[in-house]
C-alpha cells in the first residue's frame, strides 16, 4: 500500500444545465478553477446516462435513458505524467421505479434539469497517475518511481 498526504486548500461549487455533458463539465470545471488535484461530490438529474464496467483492460459501455436522478456521483481529478487532466468519476443513477444503476462516468452522461458540483482541491500537484500496462489504466504513483 501507498499513501499520501495532502492538505484540503479549497472548495468550488459548480451548477450544470440542460444538455451539458457531465464529464466535460466536471473537468473544465477543474480546468476553469486551475485545480489539478482534487475530488468531487455530485447530484442532479441526468437525460441519458453513460456507464462503464471495466472488464480485461477496458470500459464496456451501458447506456441508460432518463429522466434519472444521480444518487451519488464521487471521484477525483488528477494529472497523467504528461500534464493532462484526468477525471475520474463514478456514479449510481436512479430511474423512476426506484431501480439503480451504477458504474465509471463515461462521455454522454446529459445533464437533465440541473447538477450540483462540489469540487474540493487538495495541494496542487499532488495527485499524479502513471501508465500500468499490466492492468491498462492510468493509476495514482503516490511516491512510486
Amino acid at each position: 500500500m501507498k499513501c499520501l498526504d495532502s492538505k484540503i486548500h479549497r472548495a468550488v461549487f459548480s451548477r450544470f444545465f440542460e444538455d451539458e455533458d457531465l464529464l466535460e463539465s466536471i473537468a473544465s470545471t477543474a480546468k476553469q478553477n486551475d485545480v489539478d488535484s482534487g475530488f468531487f461530490l455530485l447530484i442532479g438529474t441526468l437525460k441519458k446516462a453513460v456507464l462503464g464496467f471495466y472488464k480485461e483492460g477496458r470500459y464496456m459501455p451501458i447506456e441508460k435513458s432518463g429522466p434519472l436522478e444521480i444518487v451519488s456521483c464521487t471521484g477525483n481529478v488528477s494529472l497523467k505524467d504528461d500534464g493532462e487532466l484526468v477525471v475520474h468519476g463514478h456514479i449510481v443513477v436512479g430511474d423512476s421505479k426506484g431501480d439503480a444503476f451504477g458504474g465509471h462516468v463515461l462521455p454522454g452522461c446529459l445533464v437533465d434539469v440541473t447538477a450540483e458540483l462540489v469540487l474540493i482541491e487538495v495541494e496542487r500537484g499532488s495527485l499524479v497517475r502513471k501508465f500500468e500496462p499490466e492492468r491498462n489504466l492510468y493509476l495514482w504513483a503516490l511516491g512510486r518511481a
